[in-house]
């Protein structure tokens, strides 16, 4: 069974950063296309950042570009999400998702997700 557990989350000031962390367990991290995916309240789960099992190709939503980067460390089994320069509309809960499709954006391509993280921007 395939489990991820987001970490990294939290409270900050717009303009500030936070890194997020997803760690993969049940099967080594490198069988799996990466993707964070992240949900305001009341709305639609949005497609964030997705990075191909090498980590050689990344893909971006196009309102994260410039101030996120998705990367990970198939040693560790663990995949990151840098985020700068936020502001008050990045506040949702963060997912971790894994999947067979190397940069998806669609939700249905990823197979397993993690709990979630939330992070918080304030003014």
């Amino acid at each position: 069974q395939v489990q991820l557990v987001e970490s990294g989350g939290g409270l900050v000031q717009t303009g500030g950063s936070l890194r997020l962390s997803c760690v993969v367990s049940g099967r080594t991290a490198s069988s799996y296309a990466m993707g964070w995916f992240r949900q305001a309240p009341g709305k639609e789960r949005d497609f964030v950042a997705a990075i191909s099992r090498s980590g050689g190709s990344t893909h971006y939503a196009d309102s994260v570009k410039g101030r996120f980067t998705i990367s990970r460390d198939n040693a560790k089994n663990t995949v990151y999400l840098q985020m700068n320069s936020l502001k008050l509309e990045d506040t949702a809960v963060y997912y971790c998702a894994a999947g067979t499709y190397d940069l998806a954006y669609e939700k249905a391509r990823y197979l397993y997700w993690g709990q979630g993280a939330q992070v918080t921007v304030s003014k």
